[in-house]
């Protein structure tokens, strides 16, 4: 056997060897990974409850989709546009304010 062959042999020893103590290793902690510690589940427990997603209807889904593109369009506006696009939004209702938004904002 040539000293290369010995060599890699040898490598392919070692690199078995880390392997079967890494999977040694994984074994014992197996048993903390299945079920979490008691002082994990009384900090979980002690937490604020998870907040539930309200259940909206189509029209308040709609309606929070027009809110959002009506603030996205006033976000790149300057504070006298946007004062005149709230005044359109008064008189003329949500959809016509968007539209003028978008045309104030292309223009610029």
């Amino acid at each position: 056997m040539s000293r290369q062959s010995t060599v890699i042999a040898r490598e392919l020893r070692q690199i078995r060897a880390s392997f079967s103590r890494i999977a040694l290793s994984f074994r014992r902690i197996s048993p903390y990974l299945v079920s979490p510690p008691p002082s994990v589940i009384a900090a979980t427990a002690s937490a604020a409850p998870v907040r539930r997603r309200p259940k909206l209807s189509q029209a308040q889904r709609a309606a929070l989709k027009l809110q959002g593109k009506y603030m996205g369009t006033m976000r790149g506006l300057k504070p006298s546009q946007r004062s005149a696009i709230k005044k359109i939004r008064i008189e003329k209702g949500i959809r016509a304010a968007i539209a003028e938004a978008q045309k104030l904002a292309s223009g610029s």
